[in-house]
């Protein structure tokens, strides 16, 4: 079974007078596992895809399924449930808590879910160290770069083991040694773990690290290979 099927997807806004069709018919399934990029320019609509796809917005017209839940069918308080036990989020802003340290940070989703303070205090430190920062747990992220900003925010992504971890143009705010590191590090995960991971991008070697790649256009699946 596919972990996410996305059928006849269609997701409309209001600007002003205007309404705009960011999504217009999209079909597209993810298999578990999947290692798989999104791209197109902006305005295409991968975005608001990869938001549908986590549960953070809702399409007008056809059927969203992860792990074979129809998410239209779920309550607000059963898609929260779902984002916090399944869904790993890495935005483009990276989206630390300012006053928090890196440890606080990849703690915190484990806190949400009820996890005891010693294991969560184990699992954070292990995960950091895994991404490289062992040494900078008690820093808070004005005293970080931005590349090790982001792989806070990976590991806060996948500290609580999510079955998909969704990335918001992840390299966008990094030059190209911290992004291609960046990238190592999610396809290890996405090796050692299986991990499945799916980016937004228009980033050529984002494009590149995935092993499957949909372009969008106006809303559409343009274009959808496995390399």
């Amino acid at each position: 079974m596919d972990l996410v099927v996305c059928t006849d997807i269609v997701k409309r806004y209001r600007q002003g007078r205007l309404q705009v069709t960011a999504l217009n018919g999209v079909s597209l399934a993810i298999e578990r596992g999947a290692f798989i990029a999104l791209a197109g320019p902006s305005g295409s609509g991968k975005t608001t895809l990869l938001n549908i796809i986590g549960g953070l917005d809702s399409a007008d017209e056809g059927s969203v399924r992860v792990e074979g839940r129809e998410l239209a069918h779920l309550t607000p308080a059963q898609l929260a449930e779902m984002r916090l036990r399944k869904v790993g989020f890495v935005f483009q802003a990276y989206n630390l808590i300012p006053v928090l340290s890196a440890l606080e940070n990849v703690e915190f989703v484990m806190l949400l879910q009820g996890v005891p303070a010693a294991e969560r205090r184990d699992r954070a430190r292990a995960i950091l160290a895994e991404v490289g920062l062992g040494e900078m747990c008690d820093r808070r992220p004005a005293e970080l770069s931005g590349g090790q900003q982001q792989r806070v925010a990976v590991a806060r992504a996948i500290v609580a083991a999510p079955t998909i971890v969704l990335a918001d143009e992840p390299t966008a705010n990094l030059d190209s040694k911290a992004g291609k590191g960046l990238l190592s590090l999610m396809e290890e995960m996405n090796a050692r773990k299986n991990v499945t991971f799916v980016f937004s991008t228009h980033d050529r070697m984002v494009m590149d690290f995935a092993r499957r790649l949909v372009l969008l256009h106006d809303g559409r699946v343009a274009e959808d290979r496995v390399k």
